[in-house]
C-alpha cells in the first residue's frame, strides 16, 4: 500500500495555548492514497486537539471574547475594585458563596468565572509543595535560592528583594502558562525560638527585628506592589502566632497550646508579621494551627480581627493553615459542633480555610443561626479583592502587566547567577586557624571530599522547594578548582555505621586538603519532625575526628543544615583548620562552597541564630515559650536577647578573610522626644515619675531620627562585604532585653578603602521596649548603643515639653 505524509499545521486560540511551545509544532499523520472523507478528517483534527489542549491553560474570567461575561459590571476593568467585588458578590447564591471559602475555590460557570487553586507556595523559589503549581511542559523547573536562613545570614535587605522580584517573575511566568496560581503562602517568618525546630531553616532566624526587616523586603519584592495598588503576585506571612513547634517528645503542633505572656507576643513573636503588615503591605496572614492561651489562633478574633485587620490596617485576607478550621473541631474539640467551628473561624476574621471544612459546614451555621450570610460576604470581599489587584478579573493576561512573561523568563542566566550570589552571601565562616582558608590552588592540587553531604544536590534546597533548574554539588564545585577523591565515609546523613570509614580515612592521606562535608538533611529536620539533639547524628562525629587525624593538609569542616549543632568538639580541635556553616545553599550551593574554599569568593554572612551546646537543649522543654530567663525556675531564657550562658557560637558571629575596623564619624548624644498634643502636665509628670514614655503618648512624626555615620575600613589584603550591626542597650532598671539588634547594614569595601555607612533609626521603633502588659513604651535616659564588637555609643533621651 502507498502510503502518503500530510502535514497538518495547527494555531490555537490564546485560552487554549498549551503549556508546550507550538509555534512551528507539525504533526505528520501516514494517510492511504484513498481519499479520507471530510467527516472523519474533521473528527482527526478535533482528537489533535484534545489530545494538545489537555495541559492546555483554561480560560481566564471576563474574557473579553466570552459573551457571556462582557457586559458584566464586575468584569469591567474601568471601575473602581470595591464596585466590582460588590457586584461579583451580589451576583453569587448562598451554595455558590461558600464554594468559595476554600483553597479549592469552585467556578461559577454561569458568570464565567473558572475554579482557582490558592494554594501555591514560594519560600526560596516557586515551589510544588502546593496543588497550584505544576512542573512540566514548557516549565520543567524554575530557580531554587539557597533556603531562607541561609539567605538570612546575608543580612542584606536588598538582596531579599531581588530575590523576591525574580522569584515573582517566574511565578508570573508560570500563571501565564497555565502551570501556577499568584497567591503564594509564603514566607515564614516564625521567630526561630528553639534550635530544635523542624522548621526553623524556614524562617529568618532567631532575632524579630532580622525577622520584620526580612519579612517586609521579600514581600515587596515578591508583590511588587503597581499602579495604585495592584499586586504581581499576592504573598502571605505564615504562621500567625507563636508557632514554632512541630512534634517534639510526643507533644504535635495540632495539639499543642502556646502559652505566651503579652509581652514577649508582642516584642517577639507578633514583630515579623506587623511589619508584613504596615512595611511590607502583604496581601495576606496565614493563622496557625495551634492554639495561643487556650484559644486557637483561627478562632481568635483578638489575634485577627482586631490586631492583623483593626491594628495593623491589613488590606487583604486572612488564610487558615491547611486543616487547621478541621484540626480545631476534630482533634482540638473547641466547639461543640462543626457549624460553631465555622461559625467561629468566620466571625474572628477568617476569610480563606486551607481545606474543606468551611465549604462543607458554613451553610449548616448561617442555617442554624449561627453565622450571618453578610459575615461570609465579607470574607469574600477581602479574598476577591485580591484577587482582583492580582488582574485575575481582566481576562486574558497577554495584554496586561506580566503577561508577556513566559518559559524564556524562568531559569534565565541572571536568575541562577542570583542564586549564586545569594549562596557565596550566606556563606559564614566560623573558624579559620592559623589563616587555613582560602586554600591554593597551586598547593592543593588534590583535595579529598569526604561526607554523606559531599555529593549533595536535593539535600542544598532544603524543604518548601521546587525542581531546580539545575544543581552543582559541593564535588562537582570543587572539582573545578582541584583533582579530588571522593568518599562519603557514612550512608546518608543518619551515619548509623562506621563500615564506610576505612576509604574516607586512606583518601585523606593520600590528598593535600580535606573538605569534610557534613550536617543534616530533610530526614533529620523538617516539617513535622524536630529534633531531640542538637549534635550530630550518628557516627559524623567520630568519622570527622578520624578523618582529621589522618589527614595530612588542613582538614575543613562544611556544615550543610539548617537547624544550628552542637559542633564543640569540633572548634577545640587543632587538627581541624576551619569550618563553615552553609546552611542549604540553593542549586547553586556546590558553587559557591568551592568558590569560598578556594578565595574566588570572601566569606562575609553572620549567623541568624545562636548556636547552642547540647547542655542547653537538655534542660530547656521545647513547649515553653517563655523568652525571658527565669533564674528561680531555672530557666536560662532564649536567643542571644535573655540567654547569657556558654554558646557554641553567638548570634551575628561571622569571620572574614580580610579585617575591617568600625569608627564613628556622627552620631547624637541628646535626643527628645515630643509629647501627644493630648496630654495634660499632670501626665507628663506621671509619665518622667515612671521613667518610660507610652508611644502611643508621643509624636513620633515630630521626633527626628537618629542618624549614625558609621566608617568602615578594610585594612586586609582582600575585597570583602562588612555587615554593621548595631545593637542597643535601655537604662538600666527597664525589664528589657540587655541587648537588643535594632539596626543593620551591609557594605563592600574594597582592599585598603574605606565606606561610610549612613544609618538612620527612629526612636518610636527602635529604642522602644515592652513591658510586662505588652505596652511600648521609650525608656528615659541612657540608652548605649553597640555598634560590633569594638564600638560603644550614649544617647541621653528626655522629654520634649514645649507643647
Amino acid at each position: 500500500m502507498n502510503l502518503k505524509p500530510l502535514n497538518i499545521h495547527l494555531s490555537f486560540p490564546p485560552f487554549l495555548t498549551p503549556s508546550f511551545p507550538i509555534n512551528t509544532l507539525k504533526f505528520n499523520y501516514v494517510i492511504t492514497k484513498q481519499k479520507m472523507s471530510h467527516n472523519k478528517f474533521f473528527l482527526l483534527l478535533v482528537l489533535l486537539c484534545l489530545i494538545l489542549s489537555a495541559d492546555a491553560r483554561i480560560p481566564f474570567s471576563c474574557d473579553p471574547r466570552n459573551g457571556l461575561t462582557r457586559a458584566l459590571r464586575f468584569c469591567k476593568v474601568n471601575l473602581p475594585i470595591r464596585v466590582r467585588v460588590q457586584d461579583l458578590i451580589g451576583r453569587l447564591t448562598l451554595q455558590e458563596k461558600v464554594r468559595l471559602l476554600v483553597n479549592n475555590a469552585a467556578g461559577v460557570p454561569r458568570l464565567g468565572i473558572q475554579g482557582y487553586e490558592w494554594w501555591s507556595e514560594a519560600l526560596h523559589g516557586v515551589s510544588n509543595v502546593g496543588p497550584g503549581t505544576k512542573f512540566g511542559g514548557a516549565f520543567p523547573s524554575a530557580t531554587s535560592f539557597p533556603q531562607v536562613i541561609t539567605t538570612a545570614a546575608s543580612f542584606n535587605a536588598s538582596l531579599w528583594q531581588a530575590i523576591g522580584q525574580v522569584v515573582s517573575n517566574e511565578a508570573r511566568a508560570m500563571y501565564n502558562g497555565g502551570k501556577a496560581g499568584l497567591t503564594y503562602w509564603s514566607p515564614n517568618v516564625n521567630i526561630f525560638r528553639d534550635p530544635r525546630w523542624g522548621r526553623g531553616q524556614e524562617t529568618p532566624g532567631e532575632d524579630p527585628t532580622l525577622s520584620a526587616k526580612y519579612a517586609a523586603s521579600y514581600v515587596r519584592g515578591l508583590q511588587s506592589i503597581y499602579n495604585r495598588n495592584r499586586l504581581k503576585v499576592a504573598a502571605s506571612c505564615k504562621h500567625y502566632t507563636a508557632y514554632d513547634l512541630d512534634n517534639w517528645n510526643g507533644i504535635d503542633r495540632f495539639h499543642f497550646n502556646a502559652r505566651v505572656t503579652k509581652q514577649d507576643l508582642e516584642d517577639t513573636y507578633n514583630v515579623p508579621f506587623k511589619a508584613c503588615v504596615q512595611e511590607g503591605q502583604v496581601a495576606s496572614v496565614m493563622c496557625s494551627y495551634n492554639q495561643v492561651n487556650g484559644k486557637p489562633t483561627c478562632a481568635d478574633a483578638d489575634l485577627l480581627r482586631n490586631t492583623i485587620r483593626g491594628q495593623w490596617r491589613l488590606n487583604g485576607y486572612i488564610v487558615s493553615d491547611c486543616d487547621s478550621v478541621g484540626v480545631m473541631y476534630d482533634s482540638q474539640h473547641y466547639t461543640r459542633t462543626p457549624e460553631e467551628a465555622a461559625a467561629d473561624t468566620i466571625k474572628a476574621g477568617l476569610d480563606l480555610d486551607c481545606g474543606p471544612f468551611l465549604a462543607v459546614h458554613t451553610e449548616g451555621a448561617i442555617r442554624k443561626g449561627l453565622l450571618k450570610e453578610s459575615d461570609v460576604n465579607q470574607a469574600l470581599t477581602n479574598t476577591i479583592t485580591v484577587q482582583m489587584r492580582l488582574g485575575m478579573f481582566d481576562g486574558e493576561p497577554a495584554a496586561l502587566p506580566f503577561g508577556k512573561l513566559g518559559p524564556r523568563d524562568v531559569c534565565t542566566p541572571a536568575h541562577q547567577n542570583l542564586a549564586l550570589q545569594a549562596a557565596h552571601q550566606g556563606i559564614v565562616l566560623l573558624q579559620n586557624r592559623p589563616r587555613s582558608l582560602p586554600l591554593s590552588r597551586a598547593r592543593h592540587r588534590t583535595i579529598a571530599v569526604i561526607g554523606p553531604n559531599a555529593d549533595a544536590t536535593v539535600t542544598m534546597i532544603g524543604n518548601y522547594a521546587g525542581v531546580a533548574c539545575g544543581y552543582t554539588s559541593p564535588l562537582q564545585g570543587i572539582s573545578r578548582y582541584a583533582r579530588t577523591i571522593h568518599e562519603a565515609g557514612c550512608i546518608g546523613v543518619a551515619c548509623n555505621s562506621n563500615q564506610q570509614f576505612g576509604p574516607a580515612i586512606a583518601a585523606a592521606t593520600h590528598a593535600d586538603a580535606t573538605v569534610l562535608v557534613m550536617g543534616l538533611d530533610q530526614s533529620i529536620e523538617a516539617e513535622a519532625l524536630d529534633r531531640k539533639s542538637v549534635l550530630l547524628p550518628g557516627h559524623q562525629q567520630d568519622l570527622i575526628l578520624r578523618v582529621a587525624m589522618a589527614s595530612r593538609g588542613p582538614t575543613i569542616l562544611v556544615l550543610m543544615c539548617g537547624g544550628p549543632v552542637d559542633v564543640s568538639f569540633a572548634k577545640h580541635d587543632p587538627q581541624i583548620s576551619a569550618i563553615l556553616w552553609v546552611g542549604y545553599p540553593g542549586q547553586a550551593g556546590g558553587t559557591a562552597i568551592a568558590d569560598v574554599l578556594f578565595g574566588a569568593t570572601n566569606p562575609g554572612g553572620k549567623l541568624p541564630m545562636t548556636w547552642y551546646p547540647q547542655d542547653y537543649v537538655s534542660k530547656i522543654s521545647m513547649a515553653d515559650l517563655a523568652m525571658r530567663a527565669n533564674p528561680s525556675r531555672g530557666y536560662p531564657g532564649r536567643t542571644y536577647r535573655f540567654y547569657k550562658g556558654p554558646v557554641v557560637f553567638p548570634f551575628g558571629f561571622g569571620l572574614s578573610y580580610t579585617r575591617f575596623t568600625q569608627s564613628l564619624a556622627h552620631a547624637p548624644t541628646m535626643l527628645k522626644v515630643s509629647l501627644s498634643n493630648q496630654l495634660t502636665n499632670s501626665n507628663i509628670t506621671t509619665l518622667k515619675t515612671n521613667n518610660a514614655i507610652r508611644v502611643l503618648h508621643t509624636n513620633c512624626d515630630s521626633t527626628p531620627s537618629l542618624s549614625l555615620h558609621i566608617d568602615v575600613t578594610n585594612t586586609g589584603e582582600m575585597d570583602g562585604s562588612h555587615t554593621i550591626l548595631v545593637f542597643s542597650t535601655p537604662p538600666h532598671g527597664t525589664h528589657s532585653p540587655e541587648k537588643q539588634l535594632i539596626g543593620f547594614e551591609k557594605v563592600h569595601v574594597l582592599a585598603g578603602s574605606q565606606q561610610r555607612v549612613r544609618m538612620k533609626l527612629h526612636v518610636c521603633k527602635h529604642l522602644s521596649r515592652v513591658d510586662e502588659f505588652g505596652i511600648k513604651r521609650i525608656p528615659i535616659g541612657e540608652h548605649t548603643f553597640h555598634i560590633g564588637d569594638d564600638l560603644k555609643h550614649q544617647l541621653s533621651i528626655d522629654i520634649d515639653q514645649g507643647i
